[in-house]
């Protein structure tokens, strides 16, 4: 069984920033591929980043505001967010995923935290 888990996110006003942590557990010496992905009421779920093969890729949406990368443990991944803006505010999640077909698709992975909540105020 593998377990993602999530850590930071939180309330913050515009402009702020914030940093999210991810870390995948499982099959001993297993590598994972892991990304992020949120979601919005209302809306589906959109990616948003991910670290992979030494290569970091976006959203459009965070583009140049946000910056992945891997953390100092195997299957770690930290998300650092600046200049946000309230259409930002969403569930932030992570993923993983031994072979994703389509890194920037959610139905790829088959391995998700529970979400961390992300929230920007004006």
């Amino acid at each position: 069984q593998v377990q993602v888990v999530e850590s930071g996110g939180g309330s913050v006003q515009a402009g702020d920033s914030l940093r999210l942590s991810c870390a995948a557990s499982g099959r001993t010496g297993s590598t994972y591929f892991m990304a992020w992905f949120r979601q919005a009421p209302g809306k589906e779920r959109e990616f948003v980043a991910t670290f992979n093969w030494g290569t970091a890729r976006y959203g459009k949406a965070v583009q140049g505001r946000f910056t992945i990368s891997r953390g100092s443990a195997r299957n770690t991944i930290d998300l650092q967010m600046n200049s946000l803006k309230p259409e930002d505010t969403a569930v932030y999640y992570c993923a993983a995923d031994e072979r994703p077909y389509e890194y920037y698709n959610h139905n790829s992975y088959d391995y998700w935290g529970q979400g961390t909540q992300v929230t920007v105020s004006s």
